[in-house]
């Protein structure tokens, strides 16, 4: 399936077209009304910014900028963990190493478990790019050098934006939705990449989840894959049963499926003693990814398990070393098919 596929095909299964609002150039959302000083000495925070609106809630990011030595280049931390995004997320961890060595930080909430499902986070996703991009000269970024990152949910949602990103709708009526949301270099924490080879060729990730943590962590995960799709004849929205059908999205919602000559250069960083997202599925991507000519580089944190090595904080600055060699030199326009 092609990249300007990837939504119309699997996002059936969500909300109908405009979803959206197309009214992202709102002067409050260029430039928020409520911003602080979280740190006199390095950033200004902008909180709340709106990116986009559906089904009348309002889908937000906040923004850090630099207060000096900033470098002009923009990068996405993916707000996310196992499904669930919010803005008490937005941990400053992963902020403050990037904003230090001048990025200009987007820190993108999206729509969540319980409430949405996998396919409508992918959807948010390339609408928090899409925005970021339609802004970047406002926020002072070079709209052809992103960057993308996040830790295992957010890993998994900054691989399938750097795989499966588009060139944007060129027949919409909004000038946001016209906008690319591809990026130019991604670097992640422990993703997920396969759910149909999940620790094993031909393991789901829910066998994987109820044999490794037992069915209440697998329970904790269920809400973000009970899909639904709409029923033309009614209007109403049913739930897909037909394990066929299951499959089928679950492959297009994997990253390892859209992984082509053109992906961004890749970044991973995984502990090899993960119990959650077993590092095979950091190994099967990146060697794919390296198959198919992208540069790609996995990093193995010996013993270490989900999250909880010691000098996580430390490797941030592992991704910062990735953008400053894939970004400040990136001619990518962002703009392939």
């Amino acid at each position: 399936m092609t990249r300007n596929g990837l939504v119309s095909g699997v996002l059936v299964l969500v909300a109908a077209s405009g979803v959206f609002a197309a009214n992202a150039g709102a002067a409050d959302e260029v430039k928020p009304s409520s911003s602080r000083a979280a740190d006199e000495a390095s950033y200004v925070r902008a909180e709340d910014v709106v990116y986009g609106r559906k089904f009348g809630t309002a889908l937000t990011l906040d923004i850090f900028t630099p207060r000096e030595h900033a470098n002009g280049l923009g990068v996405i931390w993916v707000a996310s963990h196992g499904f669930v995004s919010s803005h008490d997320d937005i941990k400053l961890v992963f902020v403050e190493r990037l904003v230090a060595r001048g990025y200009t930080v987007f820190a993108v909430v999206h729509g969540c478990q319980p409430k949405f499902t996998v396919p409508e986070f992918l959807q948010d996703m390339n609408r928090a790019v899409r925005f970021v991009r339609f802004h970047a000269r406002d926020y002072k970024v070079d709209p052809d050098r992103l960057g993308i990152y996040g830790a295992s949910g957010g890993g998994y949602l900054s691989l399938m934006q750097a795989t499966a990103g588009d060139r944007g709708n060129p027949d919409s009526t909004d000038p946001v939705e016209r906008t690319s949301s591809r990026v130019q270099a991604v670097a992640c924490f422990f993703p997920l990449t396969d759910f149909l080879n999940y620790g094993k060729p031909g393991e789901s990730w829910e066998h994987y989840f109820e044999k490794a943590l037992g069915r209440g962590a697998l329970a904790q995960l269920k809400a973000a894959f009970d899909f639904h799709e709409r029923d033309e004849k009614t209007g109403t929205f049913e739930r897909v049963t037909d394990e066929a059908k299951v499959r089928g999205i679950l492959k297009q919602v994997s990253p390892v499926t859209h992984v082509s000559e053109d992906d961004p250069p890749t970044l991973i960083i995984h502990g090899d003693a993960d119990d959650v997202v077993p590092i095979q599925q950091s190994e099967s991507f990146v060697a794919k990814l390296k198959g198919a000519g992208v540069e790609a580089k996995l990093v193995v944190k010996p013993g270490a398990g989900h999250q909880g090595w010691a000098d996580l904080p430390k490797d941030v600055g592992l991704l910062a070393d990735w953008f400053d060699d894939h970004l400040k030199a990136s001619g990518n326009s962002g703009e392939k098919p």
